[in-house]
């Protein structure tokens, strides 16, 4: 399966489920990241982390940690 941590710069990607449980889940819900929404990536950290990405129209800064439980759509 694909995470949002493996997407590239410049792709548009959409959310097929989280993987997380708890509060981090809650947390990335939270941020407006749900099953179905489009995220952009816009940039990463010159070491990788944080991954600078848009969902619905402001942007967000998630961790390599955080981005590797948001599975992808094929």
């Amino acid at each position: 399966m694909r995470t949002l941590k493996d997407a590239k710069i410049g792709e548009t990607v959409k959310v097929a489920k989280i993987t997380g449980s708890g509060p981090i889940k809650r947390r990335i819900m939270d941020m407006g990241i749900v099953k179905g929404v489009e995220i952009y990536i816009r940039k990463v950290a010159p070491l990788g982390d944080p991954i600078e990405v848009t969902v619905r129209g402001f942007e967000l800064s998630l961790r390599k940690a955080d981005a590797e439980m948001i599975t992808l759509v094929e």
